[in-house]
């Protein structure tokens, strides 16, 4: 009995995932043309075309759609077999990218501590910071990110956690603002200024708004920006009130001569930063590695 060729279940992970035999050639550096030869191949293997024309666009199968999940994990675990199992790790030797997705406020503050960290102890490993403009597992889950650091959503179960730090949000407005020299900050004064927001999908309202709305009082938001760096310099230019976690505003001391931060004159949720791995990953040593640099970097810096 002839044995299956196990290559063709990588290339079959990476179309699935991909839905697009482009998308899948660049992932696994191919060229377009050996990946269509490929599809072909699997398609006869298979019994099933795997992925349709739909207009301009191609589409998973219904057979395609149902193994899915099940090719995604066959992939890993094969994957995981065979890297090597011995637990010795050289780090001076150790040469390799490790891919962190993380949002723009984790790069800004800790980014430079953990890229500092890493080249003194491995000098020939490399970070690469991937955006992250929505909170999904699938990244982790296809091997294209080590790791993901921020607030913990709706990962899956499988994925491991890692508390790194708490946190909360501050407020914070230029040096002489009216705000500045108020003996004590009332609910009330706070949700009478006008606010500038940072949210990377453009949403204005937080649990800050819902705090303020438990004591009937809503606050005027005058402005969302995409960030943190920009909302205090809106409100280093101007009279609104900015709103940014505390240990930003710890590490990007830069600049900051010119705000001044105060306590929220509500309550709000803490904040809980995390990272986050695939199981694959848990005993690999060079990942183990990565995921202590990153603990440590964070303990000594929030």
């Amino acid at each position: 009995m002839a044995e299956p060729d196990l290559n063709l279940l990588i290339a079959l992970n990476a179309l699935l995932a991909e839905g697009s035999v482009a998308r899948a050639a660049q992932r696994l550096g191919l060229s377009a043309s050996a990946m269509s030869r490929t599809l072909a191949r699997l398609r006869s293997v298979t019994g099933d075309p795997l992925l349709v024309r739909a207009g301009r666009n191609m589409v998973l199968t219904p057979h395609a759609e149902q193994i899915r999940d099940r090719t995604q994990h066959a992939a890993g675990e094969a994957l995981a077999l065979l890297r090597p199992a011995s637990s010795a790790l050289d780090l001076a030797q150790l040469d390799r990218t490790f891919v962190i997705r993380a949002n723009d406020g984790f790069v800004e503050t800790l980014g430079p501590a953990l890229i500092a960290a890493a080249a003194k102890a491995a000098p020939r490993v490399r970070l690469r910071f991937a955006p992250k403009p929505q909170k999904t597992a699938r990244y982790l889950r296809e091997g294209l990110v080590d790791l993901e650091i921020g607030v913990l959503g709706n990962m899956g179960p499988e994925i491991r956690i890692q508390r790194l730090f708490d946190d909360r949000f501050v407020a914070v407005v230029r040096s002489g603002h009216p705000l500045t020299v108020a003996a004590t900050l009332s609910a009330r004064d706070y949700a009478a200024c006008d606010h500038v927001v940072a949210s990377r999908r453009g949403q204005p309202y937080g649990p800050v708004d819902e705090a303020l709305a438990e004591q009937g009082l809503t606050r005027n938001i005058a402005a969302v920006v995409p960030s943190f760096p920009a909302a205090l310099a809106v409100a280093q230019a101007s009279d609104l009130v900015a709103l940014v976690p505390a240990s930003y505003l710890r590490n990007a001391e830069p600049g900051m001569a010119l705000l001044q931060a105060f306590e929220l004159p509500v309550k709000t949720h803490g904040i809980t930063v995390s990272q986050m791995w695939h199981p694959r990953m848990e005993m690999e040593p060079a990942h183990r590695w990565l995921r202590q640099l990153v603990l440590h970097t964070c303990s000594r810096r929030c």
